[in-house]
């Protein structure tokens, strides 16, 4: 099997969102081709002996494929997680799409009483806790917050081995902007504050 990324001999492909896609030609491979998501990237596998136009065709056809699946995962999730198992296993999905699954959280839940994070975690204990002041935000800003906690589990600190994690999710500068913007606002009292007048602290 061989791996490259498409376009190679062009500009680099992405998703609509921005992620990776990576093309491999499988020799075992001879009809049947397959689009999946592999830590954050998006994967296409094509018979190797499929020819470059073929090859461009079916790569734009099953990421297609892949972008209305989301599409339609979105919209049966749009409901935000509201109790601490709901939001575990959304957890864990999301270990398993951007992560490889390689962190395993002991426990995810929401609290009441963390006023100056959006989230923490503890890594000795495998714990997760996010603010319930992020419930009315949009999903994908509390997907990051849970990503960025999930990486905490295999790099404790703000390192470039961190933030390398984090690029696997297309959403995380947006993500970042919106909970900065949501701080400024709120410590300036250009936005109402839940029981606390104090922003949470924005380092994410």
């Amino acid at each position: 099997m061989t791996r490259r990324p498409a376009g190679q001999d062009a500009l680099p492909l992405t998703t609509a969102d921005g992620a990776r896609v990576e093309v491999r030609r499988s020799a075992r491979r001879t009809r049947t081709v397959a689009a999946f998501w592999e830590n954050g990237t998006a994967v296409v596998a094509i018979p190797a002996r499929f020819t470059a136009a073929q090859e461009s065709e079916w790569v734009h056809r099953m990421l297609e494929k892949l972008h209305r699946q989301g599409e339609r995962r979105s919209r049966k999730g749009s409901r935000q997680p509201a109790t601490d198992t709901a939001l575990a296993a959304h957890a864990a999905a999301l270990s398993a799409r951007y992560f490889g699954g390689r962190a395993v959280p002991t426990s995810v839940r929401w609290v009441s009483n963390q006023n100056s994070r959006w989230g923490s975690a503890t890594p000795s204990e495998g714990s997760i806790r996010l603010s319930d002041k992020l419930r009315p935000m949009p999903q994908w800003v509390i997907d990051y917050v849970l990503l960025h906690e999930l990486a905490h589990l295999l790099v404790a600190g703000h390192n470039a081995a961190f933030w390398k994690l984090l690029e696997a999710y297309p959403d995380t500068m947006r993500a970042k902007a919106f909970l900065e913007g949501v701080s400024f606002a709120t410590s300036r009292g250009l936005a109402a504050a839940s029981n606390d007048s104090e922003a949470p602290d924005c380092r994410f």
